[in-house]
């Protein structure tokens, strides 16, 4: 049998490969978040993710939503930053509620009240979500006003993808703030190094824009230097203070 007497077989298997690889592009992103999400839900404890996270991922998919307009890409990205959003909307309003119902007597602080000193931290998920849509809108009328300049819509695909290339690093410095992974979900990390590189075969292979193949190529590298860090971190802890005294020991005088 030749190669035209399976074409009835081989289009539809390419084309079921096409669905598959756009919904491993749709969703896989999220997929990540679903182990850390549900350890945070189930120990009600938020200090081992940081929130930072939520805001590169939200700053680099309103502007990828934005460059879309300005230069047409592949529908499944533009689905991914969409369903992305949504999703890290939930992980805030998660995180925070958490971390509110946590503390005791503590200062409430609000967007409106414009305090660069506690910028990201806000009290109440609408303080966040009113951030998030002041930066859309904001963002989006400079888009609306410079389209017509291929310069400007480059940058802006530069700095989507540049900034969502910068994910890791808000989790990598506090890891290597507190000198330990404690807290963070590894499968979170694996699935990111898995789903990035998955994401960068995938732009190489389809033609993509060449800023989401490099920044892609420093997002893999990023999560390897996470990965990096559990490691250390693990076999070789920091060391307690000898002049530290620790709650438990407080507790118990």
């Amino acid at each position: 049998m030749d190669v035209r007497g399976l074409d009835w077989l081989l289009v539809p298997l390419h084309q079921l490969v096409s669905w598959a690889a756009a919904g491993a592009m749709v969703f896989g992103g999220v997929v990540p978040y679903i182990p850390q999400y549900r350890d945070i839900r189930r120990t009600q404890n938020a200090e081992g993710f940081s929130t930072y996270v939520c805001l590169v991922l939200l700053v680099a998919n309103i502007l990828r939503i934005l460059f879309w307009f300005g230069r047409h890409f592949e529908s499944p990205l533009l689905w991914q930053s969409i369903v992305m959003i949504v999703t890290m909307l939930l992980m805030l309003k998660l995180c925070t509620e958490v971390r509110v119902g946590n503390e005791l007597n503590v200062k409430r602080h609000f967007f409106a009240d414009f305090d660069p000193h506690h910028f990201w931290h806000w009290s109440s998920f609408a303080d966040y979500l009113q951030c998030v849509l002041a930066f859309a809108g904001v963002a989006g009328y400079v888009t609306y006003l410079s389209i017509d300049s291929a310069l400007f819509v480059e940058t802006l695909g530069f700095l989507a993808v540049l900034t969502e290339a910068m994910l890791g690093v808000p989790q990598l410095y506090r890891n290597h703030r507190h000198r330990s992974t404690e807290g963070m979900s590894i499968k979170m990390v694996l699935m990111w190094t898995s789903g990035d590189t998955f994401k960068t075969a995938y732009f190489l292979l389809n033609g993509a824009p060449l800023q989401f193949s490099v920044c892609g190529l420093l997002q893999v590298l990023v999560d390897l230097a996470i990965l990096a860090q559990a490691y250390a971190f693990a076999h070789h802890p920091l060391k307690p203070s000898p002049h530290t005294v620790h709650p438990t020991s407080a507790k118990a005088l």
